[in-house]
């Protein structure tokens, strides 16, 4: 605890760090005061009424509830939340692996990504104006009395603002990316999650199955899930690594021919949380697909619209794994660690530089990322698992056991942290140099290659 409030000084007292963490609460907050704001003409009790009569919201209707916290269920000008952005950038990235030109703009540099960048941003327009008709049908408009004249302006006009707040809630979390403190996208996300854990506990609490024994146990539950979670995300793969023998130099107290071992830290789970999001973000589809008059009765996309059904779980699951990989893919690159080893003159004990050791990374990347891949798609449908058991009582509840929910709070939360602590770990080296009792390069170790 002592560690904590000092901590909580540190970052007080560093500045530039203290503005991060405010800019970041200011448009959080932002975020959440807009989720409040209901549509015009939009009655929101009779919606509230509507629902509750209903017993609750149910399968994935309940899931964009979770990510908008709550904005989705109360027809809020944020209720599409951030997730036609992240369909979007799914889709770029897809791009990149199957058009030549948009794989030449992602090694194209600062100007490249800017351009996919705006590519971006106009197809999460596109998909906008896609969902919004689509959701205002099926959530709003399809509830008696839920709007008060449903005319062709009152159509435009909400479409219009639907587009309009999904494009601030991007703006909103690229700058909290650019000034703030971790990244913006996935802490808006988190928030919208975080936002509804207490009603959760509160209907679990006063369902009629539900005992204090029971929740007690359902608790430590959950805190297990959450350790698992937490063990995924920080485990590490340390490849050894032996630094070139040292040539002796002037002033230098090193022997000749001594030689320094460090390692690649190779992260198990290298992908984090975004084969959860894109998985999540395509799995809305056949949602949206259910609740139009093309496929209305059809069986395939109902089973693929049910939250808790086998073939909804069997699909998510393999898709979180290709993601996985997909995703590892693409922010790993073995070969780029392979030539910076060379050129830092060092080597994996008995392996070649250059092209060997780059398959032996290849190899490892792969050998971890499978059992990585596995554990996370088993996570991620263990809500439907614990549910479909009877360990929990209100579905709502059940989400955060493992799922989509608490492995974005677990590894944005770790990962903002890091990015705190990066900061304060830079002041303390400034408050060193600054004080002039830096110790000299002779009295220094040989820096090691952990970044790689």
């Amino acid at each position: 605890m002592k560690n904590f409030f000092q901590n909580i000084q540190n970052i007080w007292h560093h500045e530039q760090l203290r503005k991060k963490i405010g800019v970041t609460l200011g448009l959080i907050l932002i975020y959440r005061l807009g989720s409040f704001i209901v549509l015009p003409g939009v009655n929101s009790d009779v919606l509230k009424e509507s629902l509750n009569s209903a017993g609750g919201e149910e399968g994935l209707g309940a899931l964009l509830s979770l990510f908008t916290g709550g904005a989705f269920s109360r027809a809020s000008i944020f209720a599409l939340g951030i997730m036609p952005y992240i369909s979007a950038s799914i889709i770029i990235q897809l791009l990149g692996i199957a058009v030549p030109a948009v794989q030449k703009m992602q090694t194209d540099g600062e100007s490249g990504r800017n351009k996919l960048n705006q590519w971006t941003r106009f197809l999460t327009i596109a998909i906008t104006l896609v969902q919004a008709p689509g959701y205002l049908a099926s959530s709003v408009v399809s509830v008696r009395g839920a709007v008060v004249d449903p005319s062709a302006f009152w159509w435009f006009s909400a479409v219009l603002i639907l587009v309009a707040s999904t494009l601030v809630i991007m703006w909103l979390g690229e700058r909290i990316t650019e000034r703030g403190i971790g990244n913006g996208i996935s802490l808006l996300i988190m928030i919208g999650i975080i936002a509804t854990f207490p009603q959760s506990i509160i209907q679990e609490l006063n369902h009629p199955n539900t005992s204090l024994y029971f929740f007690l146990v359902e608790l430590a539950i959950l805190l297990v899930v959450i350790g698992a979670s937490v063990a995924l995300v920080q485990a590490l793969r340390k490849v050894p690594v032996q630094m070139a023998k040292a040539q002796a130099s002037t002033g230098s107290h090193l022997p000749q021919g001594s030689g320094a071992r460090e390692f690649i830290p190779m992260k198990v789970n290298a992908s984090g949380v975004m084969p959860i999001i894109f998985a999540q973000a395509i799995m809305f589809v056949p949602l949206y697909l259910s609740q139009s008059e093309f496929f209305e009765g059809s069986a395939v996309m109902s089973s693929l619209s049910d939250f808790n059904g086998l073939a909804y779980n069997i699909l998510f699951f393999l898709m979180i794994v290709i993601f996985t990989y997909f995703y590892t893919a693409i922010t790993v690159n073995p070969g780029q660690m392979a030539d910076d080893l060379k050129r830092q003159s060092a080597f994996i004990p008995g392996i070649k530089p250059g092209h060997p050791t780059k398959q032996y990374l290849e190899t490892v990347l792969s050998n971890i990322t499978l059992p990585g891949a596995v554990f996370l798609g088993l996570l991620a449908i263990l809500p439907a698992v614990v549910y479909g058991l009877g360990l929990t009582n209100a579905q709502g509840f059940a989400i955060y056991f493992g799922g989509t929910s608490l492995l974005i709070m677990v590894g944005v939360i770790l990962d903002t942290l890091q990015q705190i602590e990066v900061h304060l770990l830079e002041r303390k080296y400034q408050s060193f140099l600054s004080s002039g009792k830096m110790r000299g390069r002779t009295n220094s170790p040989v820096g090691g290659i952990n970044g790689i």
